[in-house]
């Protein structure tokens, strides 16, 4: 059987945990900032754990994380 290949853009946007959890940023903080408030600008730098629903989805494009 060949090797699956990693979703590079799944690899670029995702991260693992040392326990092997998926981990995430919250998107849209890169756009219009200069608008937004200091306390929301900040919630952008939490990282969050992805959702249970989509953990399967995210070992599918990433097999070797």
């Amino acid at each position: 059987m060949p090797k699956m290949k990693t979703h590079k853009g799944t690899k670029a946007r995702f991260r693992f945990s040392a326990n092997g959890k998926p981990l995430r940023m919250k998107g849209g903080s890169s756009h219009l900032r200069r608008k937004k408030s200091k306390r929301a600008k900040r919630m952008y730098d939490d990282v969050l754990s992805v959702s249970k629903a989509d953990a399967p989805k995210l070992k599918r494009l990433l097999p070797y994380g």
